[in-house]
């Protein structure tokens, strides 16, 4: 469920109507709703009621310092890949002790600044990120709390581009491999090895294959504490998909919770989840103003001022976003298949390919939905093109977090060589 809806012919966030916040702000822009993000952490956390939990927002998915501030108020922690997006966390208010690091490739530097932080968890990736990380809290005089990430070799579903569980990724550790690595963690002085993570990929509709990869999780847990390890806390990652287009139904998270609990039985561990998409996904839209409509060779292309570097997930993944007029379309409104493309110089600058849609005309607003998560944080200023305004909507009150750069600020970081004199 969204906090986005037709009322008296126009599309409002909440209490905001989209054309207004267009009419200030500008297009293209990003619009959340506050009361989406709260709804969509709520029914997670409900579903996993007496659960000791930890709810990670994924901060790659939109990492806006008002997003991740509204998720810490409501006691959310934050799964980070970077230390840029640490320092985001911990400037929206996020406790180190409430932070997750994962990811591939950890800096000397980015590993030393989470130490610095007393953040709750590494998720250990690799052996060569064991022995650095254990070099680096044995020069500071701490324990790093590690989890080994593991591959089960799980294909999950979906688009091959955001599977991370098969053995060709590079994500995690073999699993063949994991508990010889955890006897290296227990030896490796200034770690303490107490916990086991898994993340097989992203936008999953189905848990089967989450519960097959779970199942492998817990019983490595279980053979751990086996041997004398102890492990407090299980990592079961993000992945769990939304719905794109109406017809969409993927598993439920009360489904997920109730697999999530069946598996973990009578473990007794902390529960770290790390979701992005599926808290942010639906929350937000793109809105955008339609600059012209191109008639040639029998095809119709609707040109937008919103463009590939704005939400590059349709170039990217071949993904699907609703596109709904922010004008509500008149009652027997005959539609017509069109082309919806943006005003980048690539060929991939489309949105939609023979989308059926209402008639649209020059300075029509359109709303790109579930925009939420993987679209600003994705954005670029390709074509030297500014990046996009953000707002977050409670209500009827519209918070501008991100506002639009300037010409001259976009290239502050910038300057010509000094053997050339510019005009």
């Amino acid at each position: 469920m969204h906090h986005f809806a037709y009322r008296n012919g126009t599309l409002f966030c909440e209490n905001a109507p989209l054309d207004g916040i267009a009419r200030e702000l500008g297009t293209p822009a990003y619009v959340y709703s506050d009361a989406t993000i709260r709804r969509h952490y709520a029914v997670l956390a409900d579903a996993f009621e007496g659960v000791p939990l930890l709810i990670a927002y994924a901060v790659k998915a939109n990492g806006n310092l008002g997003v991740i501030a509204t998720l810490a108020a409501l006691g959310a922690g934050a799964d980070v890949v970077s230390g840029g997006e640490l320092e985001r966390a911990i400037a929206a208010g996020v406790p180190g002790g409430r932070i997750v690091f994962s990811g591939v490739g950890k800096t000397r530097a980015e590993i030393d600044l989470a130490l610095k932080h007393r953040i709750k968890q590494f998720n250990v990736e690799s052996r060569p990120e064991l022995e650095r990380l254990s070099q680096a809290a044995q020069a500071m005089g701490v324990r790093a709390p590690v989890a080994l990430r593991v591959n089960p070799h799980i294909e999950a579903g979906g688009h091959a581009h955001i599977s991370t569980g098969s053995a060709e990724h590079k994500f995690g550790v073999a699993w063949h491999e994991a508990e010889d690595l955890y006897a290296l963690a227990g030896r490796l002085p200034g770690l303490d090895p107490c916990g086991v993570a898994v993340h097989i990929g992203s936008q999953i509709t189905r848990i089967a294959p989450m519960r097959e990869a779970f199942t492998k999780v817990v019983s490595l847990a279980r053979s751990l504490n086996a041997k004398g390890f102890s492990i407090t806390r299980v990592d079961f990652g993000g992945g769990l998909a939304i719905p794109y287009a109406p017809d969409d139904e993927p598993d439920s998270p009360a489904a997920y919770a109730r697999m999530a609990r069946e598996v973990l039985g009578d473990l007794d561990v902390e529960l770290i989840l790390e979701p992005g998409r599926m808290i942010m996904g639906n929350a937000g839209v793109l809105i955008s103003r339609v600059e012209y409509v191109k008639e040639r060779d029998g095809r119709t292309f609707v040109v937008v001022d919103a463009g590939m570097n704005d939400l590059i997930r349709p170039a990217l993944y071949g993904a699907y976003h609703e596109i709904l007029p922010v004008r509500a379309p008149e009652k027997g409104a005959v539609l017509k298949a069109v082309d919806v493309v943006g005003p980048i110089c690539e060929s991939t600058d489309r949105f939609a390919k023979n989308r059926p849609m209402p008639p649209l005309k020059e300075g029509d607003l359109v709303a790109f939905m579930s925009a939420g998560a993987y679209g600003a944080s994705l954005a670029s200023q390709y074509n030297a093109r500014p990046t996009v305004a953000e707002v977050l909507v409670r209500g009827d009150a519209c918070a501008v977090v991100r506002r639009r750069p300037t010409f001259d600020e976009m290239i502050a970081l910038e300057s010509a060589p000094d053997w050339i004199e510019l005009g």
